[in-house]
């Protein structure tokens, strides 16, 4: 064997060696999730900085104006009712007395109007015959005069008597006043949450100032909205009317059926929290409103801009600074690198410029270990894509 192709072996031999030096004291890989960036949709959004809650468009706190005892109460808790239904009734015996005695008396007013008027009917004739005879010379002046006066007073007093039944139409409507102050009719058509009064017992409204608890709690649960805190920073752009996100602890799915209603004009101060600016969502599609119910906890999020067909890449990959680890699958080795950011939300974040379609970046950069120049290895089925 010639020199050259011993040095060649030799070269090859110890090569060799090297490698299964290398192979044998190299640290062992640290396993990741690897994405392969695609193209796709991605928004910005905005989302409340504190939990929101579920609340009703129309929701009354029914009370009696004045106290008094509970003489009927026809209903209970989750019952619903209509618009107009008696919800609840005080004792007034009385009252009814007084509306009765009321409109007794503007029937016997009505009868002295008639009598009344009558009379004055007659005084009339009378004294259109005295006249008469008086272009025939057959009475007096001062018979004619006696009779023009008593037409006068016949007529006023007709006129008196139908005065006083206006009166007394003024009278039936101060006791029929009275009388529905002690009847509470529901409002609008809704559901009964909660009765805190008992047939027999005395009742009362809350006095100035002072808060107590109504007798019924009257929900309209057709109308909902979540109504929910967001930071003052993040509040100006947001629009009555754009699209956004519910999502309930209570339940798994998110409803992406709701839009911007309103948006408080005025800002929060609350003592030991951030400023914030309470916005409204409604919701009304009726799958979205399914199993919904006042007083629930809820998040929301807010579009405020859509992309379609960007490079995108998940938020959960991107460090501060805009960094990513890429991974490179020829040595195993992950580096960094930085991009120029769009828009982005909780899910994905735009890509103007860094990185291209096809790049693999690492998902789990939180994992012990995992940072540039680490030999990594992609763990079992956790690979992903965008739509994943």
């Amino acid at each position: 064997m010639t020199l050259p192709v011993r040095s060649i072996w030799i070269v090859i031999l110890l090569g060799a060696i090297g490698a299964m030096i290398w192979y044998g004291t190299r640290p062992e890989p640290v396993l990741v999730t690897i994405h392969t960036v695609e193209r796709g949709r991605v928004e910005k959004t905005v989302a409340n900085t504190r939990v929101g809650t579920v609340k009703a468009c129309r929701r009354s706190m029914v009370a009696p104006a004045i106290g008094g005892e509970v003489a009927r109460l026809p209903v209970h808790e989750g019952d619903s009712v209509k618009a107009g239904d008696v919800l609840l009734e005080l004792w007034n015996d009385d009252l009814r007395a007084q509306l009765n005695l009321a409109q007794a008396e503007k029937t016997a007013a009505l009868s002295r109007v008639q009598e009344a008027c009558a009379i004055a009917t007659g005084a009339e004739r009378e004294l259109k015959r005295i006249q008469r005879l008086q272009k025939d010379r057959l009475v007096s002046d001062e018979q004619v005069d006696r009779a023009q006066t008593e037409f006068d007073a016949k007529q006023a007093a007709c006129r008196g008597a139908r005065a006083q039944s206006l009166v007394h139409d003024a009278r039936i409507a101060v006791a029929r006043a009275a009388l529905e102050r002690t009847i509470i009719k529901s409002p609008f058509a809704g559901t009964i949450a909660e009765v805190n009064a008992e047939l027999g017992e005395y009742v009362t409204p809350s006095p100035p100032g002072i808060p107590t608890l109504p007798a019924l709690d009257l929900i309209d649960s057709s109308c909902l909205y979540v109504s929910a805190p967001i930071d003052e920073v993040d509040a100006p752009p947001i629009k009555p009317g754009l699209r956004a996100c519910v999502q309930l602890d209570a339940f798994p799915q998110r409803r992406c059926n709701g839009t911007v209603r309103r948006i408080a004009p005025y800002v929060l101060d609350l003592e030991k929290q951030a400023r914030t600016v309470e916005v409204e969502v409604e919701l009304t599609d009726p799958e979205d409103l399914q199993g919904l119910l006042p007083g629930y906890s809820a998040d929301i999020e807010i579009f405020l801009d859509v992309k379609e067909d960007v490079l995108r890449v998940p938020t959960e990959a991107v460090l501060e600074g805009y960094r990513v680890y890429l991974f490179d699958e020829h040595s195993g080795i992950i580096m960094e690198k930085t991009f120029e950011p769009g828009i982005a939300n909780w899910n994905f974040t735009e890509v103007i410029s860094g990185l291209k379609a096809e790049d693999r970046i690492v998902l789990s950069v939180g994992r012990e270990g995992v940072r540039p120049g680490t030999f990594v290895q992609p763990e079992s089925g956790g690979e992903t894509t965008p739509d994943q």
